[in-house]
């Protein structure tokens, strides 16, 4: 195999590559002819062996989104300019295709001169020449029907359409969102994982941690209560989705520093003109668009879903016995699980709720925006569609796994004021938390139960992805 493997111990702005009778060095730079210049800030290089015929992939890293210059030569003396590559959103790569040179060197030249090429909808994304479908969808009936129909928090000011989610989509996966253009809101809400983030606690664009876990987005739109963020502090999905954009910690832009920037970018006035007739970048619109797409991201089609249809014809033995202990359905009529997680979006209905993690609570929820003492511990429940996807759990991430969170609930809750009332015991002591005393057979089965509610095309639709023109 004519395979290239790096070789170590090379500083970060160069990097070799060692085939048969073939060097081929790669090397970071700033143009020789301009005095003081100096290398963007962040900018790195890479090299990784080739693929589709390509003997090496070199990919530049540069959170400033410049236009760097690919140039091959022979003796390290002349250099032939094969590419000049546009940055979108952070990075791009380039493959090599086979050379018989001996020797040959690349490398990628920053020139303040050359940056002349803008991003536009033709080379800065991989969208196709019609909006793909957010719109035109087969729900199941019940979510036509009461309850389900009371819970859609859609304004009639921000009804979906295709090309406002697809610009919010842009907007999802964008860099350009955050002071130094390297945190996305997908950073934090990744597609892979039901768009919640696998650490416990998100990274913010200067590297510090969040203090809450970042909750899956999957059906956010319907949620009776209407409200965002684990202390329901955002009235709405449009209010909330501005908020991360400003906080100091998370993503650090100021709304008059990000509607510059992207009025700046030609793709986003075209984006902007085909959604609101007009190419205006404002927060509004800003708001308006993320708020259709992540309203867009619905999960019908688990295999729950598929059960419903068919009377859980489909489900095996453990997962019928799982479904029957959520429901609360005899003989585990005392399982209130169903209580806070109804309907089949899973979520509660007009309650916040306290589900007794702690007494007193480090993290007071909405309790720490009334000051209130009968609002400590209460915070919102998040739909249990993809659960499985979504791990760690909780507003603190303190669960890794779903076994954690039955063994929580089954004997682990603890004593508060607040403890919502599904979650005391009945016929006991006051104050009493809830236990459910099952067996380990029974756990298992609550988990598989659980399992079923994955929807593997929200983690794999392309219509949910990263719409960025990164190379090849």
């Amino acid at each position: 195999m004519n395979r290239p493997t790096p070789t170590r111990h090379e500083p970060p702005a160069h990097r070799m590559l060692r085939l048969r009778g073939v060097v081929i060095a790669f090397a970071l730079i700033v143009t020789a002819s301009l005095s003081g210049a100096q290398s963007p800030s962040g900018a790195t290089l890479g090299i990784a062996p080739g693929t589709n015929g390509n003997i090496a992939t070199v990919k530049v890293s540069d959170p400033g989104n410049f236009v760097w210059l690919l140039e091959s030569s022979t003796n390290l003396t002349t250099w032939t300019e094969i590419a000049a590559i546009k940055l979108h959103n952070g990075s791009f790569a380039r493959g090599i295709l086979p050379v018989a040179t001996p020797n040959l060197s690349f490398r990628a030249v920053f020139d303040p001169a050359r940056q002349t090429i803008p991003s536009a909808l033709t080379n800065a994304l991989l969208l196709p020449a019609s909006p793909l479908n957010y719109t035109a969808l087969t729900l199941p009936p019940r979510f036509s029907q009461q309850p389900i129909l009371g819970q859609d928090n859609t304004p009639a000011t921000n009804l979906t359409t295709d090309i406002g989610a697809t610009l919010g989509r842009v907007l999802f996966y964008d860099k350009r969102l955050s002071t130094n253009q390297t945190v996305s809101c997908a950073s934090c809400h990744v597609q892979a994982n039901g768009f919640s983030d696998p650490r416990q606690f998100s990274v913010g664009f200067n590297g510090g941690l969040t203090g809450r876990n970042s909750m899956g987005l999957a059906n956010a739109r319907w949620y009776q209560r209407q409200k965002f963020f684990w202390d329901e502090r955002a009235a709405t999905l449009e209010d909330q989705t501005l908020m991360p954009i400003q906080d100091s910690l998370e993503m650090g832009m100021t709304l008059q520093a990000l509607t510059n920037r992207l009025a700046a970018e030609p793709f986003y006035t075209n984006l902007f003109a085909q959604t609101f007739g007009s190419p205006a970048v404002t927060s509004e619109r800003i708001s308006k668009a993320l708020a259709q797409f992540v309203r867009s991201i619905i999960s019908t089609q688990s295999k729950y879903d598929a059960g419903v249809a068919s009377n859980f014809s489909n489900f095996t033995t453990q997962e019928n016995l799982g479904r029957q202990i959520f429901f609360g359905q005899t003989p585990f009529n005392f399982v209130t699980c169903a209580t806070c997680h109804g309907t089949d979006n899973f979520v509660p209905g007009p309650n916040i709720n306290n589900n007794g993690l702690e007494s007193p609570y480090v993290d007071k929820g909405l309790g720490a925006l009334t000051g209130l003492t009968q609002d400590e511990g209460l915070f919102k429940v998040p739909s249990l569609r993809n659960i499985e996807l979504t791990a760690p759990y909780m507003h603190d991430g303190r669960f890794a796994t779903l076994e954690q969170v039955v063994e929580f609930y089954d004997s682990g809750v603890v004593n508060h004021p607040n403890l919502s009332p599904p979650l005391k015991a009945t016929g006991g002591a006051a104050g009493t938390p809830l236990r459910l005393n099952l067996t380990p057979q029974q756990k298992a089965a609550l988990v598989a139960f659980m399992k079923t509610l994955t929807d593997p095309s929200v983690s794999t639709d392309a219509k949910f992805s990263d719409p960025f023109n990164y190379g090849n």
